[in-house]
């Protein structure tokens, strides 16, 4: 049996982001259909040159990708979710840090967000809610 759930989906978000929410859906799709090396090593090409995304940046983006599809609201989006909205942020040269891990408490779940400034970004979770096991964080512009 299934429980019934509202989506919460954020207002507000003006067109033009909206419209480049769209564009970086498409590719954040077919991304998540890959193995995750994949997914990591195209993540690893795409944050070049970005700065680190900035709380709000992350959010913002997070926000418009949210408000603009349904599967990356739903509970089970949170691949492509994290994905478009990794890619959103470096259409305006941001890249915040993508994630992947698992649940620190029962039961077992996978997961997949992103952070900035070392926290989970619209996760409503605390920051220590999830393991870490991939990430992709903006490289810091001495090569480190």
């Amino acid at each position: 049996m299934t429980t019934p759930s509202a989506l919460e989906r954020p207002t507000g978000v003006p067109s033009a982001r909206r419209l480049a929410a769209r564009l970086v859906l498409l590719p954040a799709l077919v991304l998540s259909l890959l193995p995750p090396r994949r997914i990591r090593a195209v993540l690893g090409l795409a944050r070049r040159g970005a700065r680190p995304a900035t709380a709000a940046q992350a959010k913002n983006a997070r926000d418009a990708m949210c408000a603009v599809s349904l599967r990356c609201a739903g509970p089970k989006g949170c691949l492509p979710r994290s994905l478009a909205a990794a890619l959103l942020c470096r259409l305006t040269g941001s890249w915040p840090t993508w994630c992947t891990g698992v649940r620190v408490v029962p039961p077992f779940t996978a997961h997949a967000w992103i952070e900035a400034d070392g926290r989970p970004i619209g996760e409503g979770v605390p920051d220590d809610y999830f393991t870490r096991l991939i990430t992709v964080a903006a490289v810091s512009r001495s090569g480190r």
